[in-house]
Order: structure tokens, then C-alpha cells, then sequence
């Protein structure tokens, strides 16, 4: 790879974009990005973010070019690394996302579940069509994808595309400090066994030093839950990440999304705006600490760090998404899982997980088939793939909702699922 890095942002004008920029800046001299291109197709947002990037760069006197543009063609040409966090039709489709779901008595969500079905559908066709510019206009880069349902979009473009990518989470590296305070270590020295999809993950065993530690681990975490999540931890003899308890409280869950006075969508919404506000501050040069309420803990860490082993060929171990290749026995090869791999300047190279236990074995294998129907129909626009995967959910699942909750979110969200429409 040529001296100095071209880093391309795909949708530069989000309120996280600090948070990366932050990681960006601490790593400069491993990590020696030359240029650093945000681009976006919200001029407004992407004028604001881009100031205060700007003033963070000039703050640290580094030697980098900050390059802002709406032209998706014009940021990515030569680019190295690229990293995507978009969100087709913004935080007010996810809003709806989580709203039209509750109408039907099931969980709304902005990743899982009918919600997460309906961002899928509107975010699929458009990362395929930017990843036909990245062939043509830097076929050699890196593609980190950020944009949610992260593990749904890094297998779409993985199967349906040319495009070196993988596909990243904050959950992996949040577990990784969590324990890491708990044991009072550094992260470095701990290891996870850790296994599952995109936000359908569980840590198995954790090592401290090379050391078994997961019972220590496990009865601290229980000692700080209520009653039933620590029942299904001391049940599973593992540690399920927080979004598996939209599948184990599912019912508690419903009813307190139906109960809520705003979705979490309609709270972000409030935070952005309040942040963008703070980001227009002249004397603002640093990532501000309100940042912390977006969500996305240690984004910057789990990018910056995947990116900068690829760049210096490290060969260290990271969580990441990635195709299976037998890593996961129970799952078709070309499934996209969240495992623990070597990252080398090769990429990602997953490290056996051997099979599966009963526990967890059914809950992916089904949550797959989901996935797997959800990327057909979102190329495709095939209805009947569509019913598929509502129906295969186990979220959802009960066929008297399906044809009229699929038809709600399709008209919803018409602009963006033309494939729905072909011949009208």
C-alpha cells in the first residue's frame, strides 16, 4: 500500500464522525492518513461535522487534507480504506421502523426483528450500487462497514460483490473493556471466545492472561441484573449480548416498547439535533462528551484498530464480521458470522469455533435462514422471499400479520424499494 492513507467516510456528515476522526487523530503516526474525504449527501450536516473535523485536524497540526463533497465517485477514486455509516432515509425511518412494527404487536427494532427487516430492505440495493463505484474507482480498498444491520449489509456485499469488506460492531470491544474494568486488567491481555451473527452473539469463555475466568466473570455480571437476565445467564453458562434479550424478555420487551413515550429513534433524533447545535461552536476542537448519549461506545476504538492492523500486516486477533469458511460448522460456508480472527493485511481469517452448542445452535441457524432470505428479496424485490424471512423470524413468525405488515412497510418505505415495484 502506497505511503500515506486516502480514508473515504460514506455518510461523513453523521454526528459519529468525531468519534472516528478522534481515533484517527491518536493513531496518526501508525495509522498515517494523508487525506480524509467525508462525504454525504446532507450538505447541511456534512458543512457542520466538516468544520469541526477541520478545527480537531489544525488543533493537532497533522499533515491532513480534509476533503468534503456530495459526490459519492469523487470521494471514493484511489481510495485505501473506506468506511460507510450511512442510513437510508435517516433516523425518521428508523423511527418508523420501530413504530410500525408495535402496531402489529411485535418488537420494533432498529436492527432485528420487523424494524430491522424494513432497514435492511432500504439499505441493501443502496450499498450494492456503492460498492459498483468501488470496483471501477478504487477495487483495491478496504471496505469497513459500519452501517446497520451491519452483518446483513457486510454478506450482501460479500456474496453479491467484488469488494474487500468487513463488516464491524461495537459490541465485540464494549464486552472487551466491560471485562476488562471488571477484572481490573487491560484489554490487551484478555481473549474471548466469542460466537454468533451481528447482534445475535455470545461470549462462551473469557481469558485473562490465558487464564479461565468466565465463572469470575459471570457471577460479577449477575450480582448487577435482575432476576430473569441473570437466570439466562447462569442457564447458558455464557454472556449473551444485550440484544439477545429482545429474544429471551421478548414479551417484558414489547411491552415496554408499546408502554414508551418515545422510541429510542425519536430520543436519537433529539440528541443529533442537540449535537449538531454543539458542533457549530467555533471554540469546539475536540469530540464533545454529549457524544457519549448517540450510542456507539468505542466506535473509533474497533475502526481505527481493524484498519491500522490491515495497514501494518499486525496479525493480531480482533471480532469482526466476516465470511465463514468453516468457522462456524453449523452455518453455510458463505454466511456472514461475528468471530474472533486474525487480521493481517489479507484481511480477516476466521479462527474455528468448531460447533455450536444446542443452546445457541437453533436461535442463529434460524436468525441465518432470516438474513439470508431478507438480502434475496431486498435484491430481488420478491414478495414472497419477503414473507419468507417474516415468517422465519423468530420476532415475528405469526402468518396472519404477515402479508399486511410486509405491504405497510413496503409502501412505507416506497421510495427507497423500487425492486417492489418493477412493472407498476
Amino acid at each position: 500500500m502506497k505511503e500515506g492513507i486516502i480514508l473515504t467516510v460514506i455518510g461523513g456528515g453523521s454526528s459519529y464522525t468525531p468519534e472516528l476522526v478522534e481515533g484517527i487523530l491518536k493513531n496518526a503516526e501508525e495509522f498515517p492518513v494523508r487525506t480524509l474525504r467525508l462525504m454525504d449527501i446532507d450538505k447541511t450536516k456534512l458543512d457542520i461535522v466538516g468544520s469541526l473535523v477541520g478545527r480537531m485536524i489544525e488543533k493537532e497540526s497533522l499533515p491532513i487534507t480534509l476533503e468534503l463533497t456530495n459526490d459519492r465517485k469523487e470521494a471514493l477514486e484511489d481510495a485505501d480504506f473506506i468506511v460507510t455509516q450511512i442510513r437510508v432515509g435517516g433516523i425518521r425511518a428508523r423511527i418508523r421502523d420501530e413504530k410500525i412494527p408495535l402496531e402489529f404487536n411485535v418488537i420494533g427494532q432498529e436492527t432485528t426483528g420487523a424494524g430491522g427487516f424494513a432497514n435492511a430492505l432500504r439499505t441493501i440495493p443502496v450499498m450494492l450500487d456503492i460498492a459498483k463505484d468501488i470496483e471501477t474507482l478504487s477495487p483495491d480498498a478496504w471496505l469497513i462497514n459500519f452501517t446497520n444491520p451491519s452483518g446483513i449489509v457486510t454478506e450482501a456485499l460479500l456474496n453479491y460483490t467484488r469488494v474487500k469488506t468487513i463488516g464491524l460492531c461495537n459490541v465485540p470491544i464494549g464486552f472487551l473493556n466491560q471485562f476488562a474494568n471488571m477484572l481490573d486488567a487491560k484489554v490487551e491481555d484478555i481473549l474471548l471466545d466469542y460466537v454468533g451473527l451481528n447482534h445475535l452473539s455470545w461470549v462462551r469463555k473469557v481469558f485473562l492472561k490465558g487464564k479461565d475466568v468466565t465463572d469470575i466473570v459471570i457471577d460479577k455480571i449477575i450480582k448487577n441484573l435482575p432476576g430473569k437476565e441473570a437466570e439466562s445467564i447462569e442457564i447458558l453458562g455464557m454472556i449473551p449480548n444485550g440484544y439477545l434479550h429482545y429474544y429471551y424478555n421478548r414479551e417484558e420487551v414489547l411491552a415496554n416498547l408499546k408502554s414508551s413515550q418515545k422510541t429510542r429513534g425519536e430520543v436519537v433524533l433529539e440528541v443529533e439535533e442537540q449535537l449538531m447545535k454543539k458542533y457549530q461552536d467555533k471554540n469546539l476542537k475536540e469530540k464533545p462528551p454529549e457524544l457519549s448519549q448517540r450510542g456507539g461506545a468505542h466506535y473509533s476504538d474497533a475502526a481505527v484498530s481493524l484498519m491500522k492492523s490491515i495497514y501494518l500486516d499486525t496479525r493480531d486477533i480482533q471480532i469482526v464480521n466476516t465470511t465463514n469458511n468453516g468457522a462456524i460448522v453449523d452455518l453455510p460456508n458463505n454466511a456472514v458470522v461475528e468471530v474472533p480472527c486474525v487480521i493481517s493485511g489479507n484481511g480477516a481469517t476466521p479462527l474455528s469455533c468448531g460447533n455450536l452448542e444446542p443452546t445457541i445452535k437453533g436461535l442463529i441457524q434460524t436468525v441465518k435462514c432470516y438474513e439470508q432470505l431478507t438480502i434475496e428479496s431486498s435484491i430481488t424485490g420478491d414478495r414472497k422471499k419477503a414473507k419468507q424471512a417474516l415468517l422465519v423470524h423468530p420476532l415475528i413468525g405469526t402468518p396472519e400479520i404477515i402479508d399486511s405488515l410486509l405491504e405497510r412497510i413496503i409502501e412505507e418505505n416506497r421510495e427507497f424499494l423500487t425492486n417492489f415495484f418493477r412493472g407498476e
